[in-house]
């Protein structure tokens, strides 16, 4: 359902429930170590999801990442993002410990 707007633009507003909680996560700032590899621990650095399906060594099926299905996908990965670089640059630990 679109609305349109008051505005001349002719610009068309949605319905974001999830906006807020996208809004938060954007404007998180990670300013702490140990909040920097929480984060890291929570949020994998790649979709847990994507699995060959293989009988006797065989791949029969491809079960595709779900990550892009949830709503706040791009929020998280650049909070991991974000927490990986304070880690990195500030804390002057080595990345390749957090890439899982």
């Amino acid at each position: 359902m679109h609305v349109t707007s008051s505005k001349p633009s002719g610009h068309h507003l949605r319905l974001d429930p999830l906006r807020p909680l996208r809004q938060w996560l954007n404007q998180l700032t990670v300013q702490r170590p140990w909040l920097a590899r929480l984060i890291l621990r929570l949020i994998p650095a790649q979709c847990p999801f994507e699995r060959d399906i293989r009988i006797l060594g065989r791949v029969v099926g491809h079960i595709p990442p779900l990550c892009k299905l949830n709503p706040i996908y791009d929020e998280l990965v650049y909070l991991r993002f974000r927490a990986l670089c304070y880690l990195v640059d500030d804390c002057g630990e080595d990345p390749t410990r957090y890439a899982r």
